[in-house]
């Protein structure tokens, strides 16, 4: 998994460099094939905002996120990124499943 971190109109600390890369370690647990992980981290007067897109096998996985706290910023960031990549999983493994090889409109 290549991690690329950038910072918009902020340096990027060792610290907030450090509690990134070891949230993401949680999404790289639930699903092995990621690819590469792009993360912009950026400061707007009041706001702080996160966001990222991962490239996985087969697609690309964009959300964003704003807090007042980078590190809260963070936290909901790899949430909803664990959530989107979980339903990617789990929607690779149901067309792997699936005998006649098309999607089911359910």
């Amino acid at each position: 998994m290549n991690l690329h971190l950038t910072g918009r109109h902020m340096e990027i600390t060792p610290a907030i460099r450090e509690y990134a890369t070891g949230k993401f370690g949680k999404i790289k647990r639930h699903f092995d094939n990621v690819i590469d992980v792009h993360i912009i981290l950026s400061v707007e007067k009041l706001k702080q905002k996160a966001e990222a897109t991962i490239h996985v096998s087969g697609k690309d996985i964009f959300v964003e996120c704003e807090d007042e706290n980078l590190y809260a910023a963070i936290d909901a960031l790899v949430d909803r990124l664990d959530r989107q990549v979980l339903k990617h999983k789990e929607k690779m493994s149901a067309r792997r499943h699936d005998d006649s090889g098309k999607i089911s409109a359910g």
